[in-house]
């Protein structure tokens, strides 16, 4: 190797893994961009952690990330230790062999990455090959580990990561997508059994694989991201920083323990949400946006919230205990308009709202096409058209069939970037009449004037502002509308009116408005 130039990680014109295609939306190349934004935020708490000193230019600090895929991570980590580590090591050479064999670890997620990893971090797919700038390596992946695993079957699931047998127990051509470090009941072991010895991180960073395919109806899959941050905090590192989909904030299949977990723990120490559709990682669509967060062991106390908009901070980071509510409310300008809600005390509209089915008929149920020959027929609010069925086939709460209703439909949301509307129009139904899976009862009455009023409640930009900060989805289940309250329902509600019942300020009101488009009052019924 002679002189600098020999190792240059950086100014490639264009950077190669910046050119790169995703493998799938499930498992997302970080941007290199991006991955700086971590790592500052993570030299940051360091410095701040100790005394002022530069964590690049420690040559004791180790650092994993279990689940590389293009090793951008590892690569961006090894340019900032070669030049903060350029006075206690001057020969570039010795330096770079030192980081690579001392410093930077990775665990592949394929075969395919562990080589894209390795010629990114050592500029060879042989760690110990001619071509490669890490001169003592014994082996072909040096310290970026990567071996085919099998899931373990338990039934028809594996029992570590919950994979579909039907789907992925399949012939060794393939990925089994079985990721190693998730993969154990033992992570400590694990590591020592990849790397030897007692192996301890001081930093654990990554972007893990985010949902396998789970065997449910069409594209359904389950989160996995939360299993990869779970074992990244057993293995006891002083920081850990990861990027993940911000799903787990407010809703997710099976990340309901998760989310609980995440917000009592007081060792959060920093959040950055990208709620915007595209903006943290551009080109991939990932419902609800993407984050990432800062973990620190010695930590303990509020965590900071900042979220970023079209490239810029919304506003300063405010410290918060993430615990104030079952879900983690992503706008900080959200949360004093919630607090002067909640601290009225009053009933929220998630105990008036109907589960999914509310009438025990699925989505693709379809009623006849006219009530002709049915003996007792009842209007079927089915997707979006009408049709008929006989009142003694619904399953479910037929006591509902006769009241005045209103309708939602249980999901509501579009393909672009912003989501401004969050609900759609309200159906008022009448007496005689009952719904698919299609729609949920948001609310039943004796009346029309009611339910007529509560449809235009449901309007309002105040309603659907308040059903935005748990709606992470295009999903507009019951529990969206748990912060909303159940107000009498004798008059009709307007803005004007819910802004002053609350005592919202000017700049409050324009928060609202500027978060949500406004609705015509005219219904569908």
């Amino acid at each position: 190797m002679s002189g600098q130039a020999v190792f240059t990680l950086r100014g490639r014109n264009p950077d190669v893994l910046t050119c790169i295609a995703n493998l799938s939306n499930d498992e997302v190349f970080t941007p290199p961009d991006f991955a700086n934004r971590m790592l500052d935020t993570l030299a940051e708490a360091w410095a701040a952690d100790h005394g002022g000193a530069d964590l690049w230019a420690d040559g004791t600090v180790k650092f994993l990330d279990p689940c590389t895929k293009s090793g951008v991570f590892l690569r961006e980590i090894t340019s900032r230790l070669t030049k903060g580590l350029a006075d206690e090591i001057p020969d570039l050479e010795a330096r770079v062999d030192h980081i690579l064999t001392k410093q930077v670890f990775g665990i592949g997620i394929t075969q395919l990455t562990s080589l894209l990893a390795r010629r990114s971090v050592y500029c060879s797919k042989h760690a110990n090959g001619h071509h490669s700038i890490g001169r003592s390596f014994t082996s072909d992946a040096g310290n970026i580990w990567f071996e085919r695993m099998e899931h373990t079957w338990e039934g028809e699931r594996c029992r570590f990561c919950g994979a579909s047998k039907m789907i992925l127990d399949r012939g060794e051509g393939l990925e089994s997508h079985a990721y190693s470090f998730i993969h154990t009941n033992d992570i400590k072991a694990r590591i020592a059994e990849l790397f030897g010895g007692d192996m301890q991180f001081d930093v654990v960073i990554g972007n893990p694989p985010y949902q396998l395919s789970d065997g449910g109806y069409g594209t359904s899959a389950a989160p996995i991201y939360h299993m990869f941050v779970e074992k990244a905090f057993d293995l006891d590192p002083r920081y850990a920083v990861f990027v993940t989909p911000s799903r787990w904030m407010g809703g997710g299949k099976g990340l309901d323990k998760f989310r609980e977990h995440m917000l009592s723990d007081k060792r959060m120490r920093r959040i950055v949400d990208y709620p915007k559709l595209y903006e943290g990682f551009p080109g991939v669509k990932i419902r609800g946006g993407i984050s990432y967060f800062l973990w620190d062991r010695e930590h303990s106390g509020p965590c900071e919230v900042q979220t970023i908009w079209d490239g810029q901070p919304t506003g300063p980071a405010v410290a918060r205990h993430l615990d104030a509510y079952d879900i983690l409310v992503r706008r900080n300008e959200a949360v004093p308009i919630l607090e002067k809600v909640r601290v009225k005390g009053e009933p929220t509209l998630n105990t008036r709202v109907s589960s999914r089915k509310p009438f025990g008929l699925a989505t693709n149920f379809k009623g006849k096409s006219s009530k002709s020959g049915l003996k007792s027929p009842v209007k079927l609010f089915e997707n979006q058209k009408i049709g008929w069925v006989e009142r003694n086939s619904i399953p479910t709460n037929s006591a509902w069939i006769d009241e005045w209703k209103v309708l939602m439909t249980a999901v509501q949301g579009t393909s672009a970037a912003i989501e401004t509307k969050f609900l759609s129009k309200p159906i008022i139904a009448e007496p005689g009449s009952a719904c698919t899976e299609t729609y949920l009862v948001a609310g039943c009455f004796s009346d029309k004037d009611e339910a007529t009023n509560f449809a235009l409640y449901l309007r309002t930009r105040f309603v659907r502002f308040l059903v935005s900060l748990r709606k992470a989805t295009q999903h507009a289940t019951r529990d969206v509308y748990a912060f909303v309250p159940d107000l009498p329902l004798s008059q009709e509600w307007t803005d004007e009116k819910l802004y002053k019942r609350y005592g919202l300020t000017t700049d409050e009101i324009a928060f609202i408005e500027s978060q949500v488009a406004e609705h015509d009052r005219k219904l569908f019924d």
